[in-house]
């Protein structure tokens, strides 16, 4: 399943990537916020992850305005790898090497196009393995 999460920097690319996914018959729950009144984005951001660590099969996308206290917020977490793309590079990379289960966006820098490819590959692309799922491993030891 996909989780969508926001803060009011983050709506309205959200509500353009909803558009999107619609438009693609993708299943996808979203967990708010609702509009552009001011909110916490770790309250939105803890919802969605929440969701993302009960399966493997899950994934997340999380839209702040510049992405950066999502991925602080949902990096807490040890069983999150969330990643901030600003590029379709950047995205695929964060899925072939880093196993990333949610992709974080800058609402307030990102287009709708750029988010919109972004997405795409990041829901399309898998983890490369070897080497890379050996270092993510590295990470979880202390």
């Amino acid at each position: 399943m996909l989780y969508l999460a926001n803060d009011h920097a983050g709506f309205k690319l959200k509500q353009q990537l909803i558009e999107y996914l619609q438009k693609l018959q993708i299943d996808y729950v979203d967990l708010g916020t609702d509009s552009e009144n001011s909110v916490d984005f770790p309250v939105f951001c803890k919802k969605l992850i929440c969701e993302v660590e009960k399966s493997q099969d899950h994934k997340g996308i999380l839209i702040c305005g510049s992405g950066i206290g999502m991925s602080i917020c949902a990096n807490r977490n040890p069983n999150i790898r969330a990643a901030l793309c600003k590029d379709v590079e950047t995205a695929i990379l964060s899925r072939q090497h880093n196993d990333a289960n949610v992709l974080i966006l800058a609402g307030r820098s990102t287009s709708a196009l750029k988010a919109k490819k972004m997405l795409h590959v990041f829901l399309t692309t898998d983890c490369l393995g070897g080497k890379y799922l050996t270092r993510m491993q590295m990470i979880d030891q202390k």
